[in-house]
């Protein structure tokens, strides 16, 4: 299994939503670069940044922040929030992005991600599936579609795309154990890498995720309210052998 400690990015700062929510924030850190170096000395071999204000506003805002984060590691990072189009993951790409997350314009133009996998290759480009009630949520969670993630994630496979991001948003910082049955229906439907994102309480969540044949599993809030010690998980549940190995590459 693959661990990805997240970091949220607001105005610059390492922050966490609740259930998506922008007016329910918390500050962690104002330096996101800090907290990136810390989850790689506890042994992280893969990040999970968010440009929040990206993902509400549709663009890259925290670009420079993002660089920074880049730069400061030396394991790769994966990045969400406001990548819409070629342009905007060729600009996160040159960040020095390993994978660009594609969320909203999975929904509303599926051919954007068959061309991103043709262009730069389907280990640089995963897809975003944030749903909530079962639904695809879009625009930085602001609207429910009317498609299932089932649906999406079968449609994503047809186009190329191998990593598919999901996201239970009623389950996401609150601390209350992530949708186990939800994510393994949509694994095994699908056969894809999924990894699951929302609600990881602690350590026995990750093992039940890992027990249900789940690809990877992003952490967030539980790191940095300390329910789960980093480096232990790391020991535990990726590969000793490899140090972390995604999409068969070793890290």
């Amino acid at each position: 299994m693959h661990l990805y400690p997240a970091i949220d990015i607001k105005e610059g700062r390492c922050v966490r939503l609740c259930q998506g929510r922008f007016d329910q924030v918390r500050i962690y850190s104002d330096s996101p670069a800090a907290i990136a170096r810390l989850w790689e000395e506890q042994g992280a071999s893969y990040l999970h940044l968010v440009d929040l204000d990206g993902a509400l506003k549709g663009r890259s805002v925290n670009a420079a922040c993002i660089r920074e984060i880049v730069q400061s590691v030396s394991i790769p990072v994966q990045l969400g929030g406001g990548i819409r189009s070629l342009a905007d993951m060729e600009e996160a790409l040159a960040l020095g992005v390993a994978r660009a997350i594609i969320g909203t314009k999975a929904v509303e133009e599926p051919q954007l991600l068959q061309e991103a996998v043709r262009r730069f290759g389907a280990e640089a480009v995963a897809a975003g599936i944030d749903a909530k009630d079962g639904r695809v949520a879009v625009h930085g969670w602001e609207q429910v579609s009317e498609r299932t993630a089932s649906e999406l994630a079968l449609q994503m496979k047809e186009m190329g795309v191998r990593t598919i991001i999901y996201t239970d948003i009623a389950r996401d910082g609150m601390l209350n154990g992530p949708n186990i049955a939800a994510t393994k229906a949509l694994s095994e439907a699908t056969g894809l890498h999924i990894i699951a994102s929302g609600g990881v309480s602690g350590a026995d969540d990750l093992r039940r995720l890992r027990d249900a044949g789940i690809y990877g599993a992003i952490i967030g809030k539980a790191l940095y309210e300390k329910r789960i010690d980093l480096a232990q998980a790391v020991r535990e549940l990726e590969s000793p052998k490899t140090g972390g190995c995604h999409d068969g590459k070793t890290l």
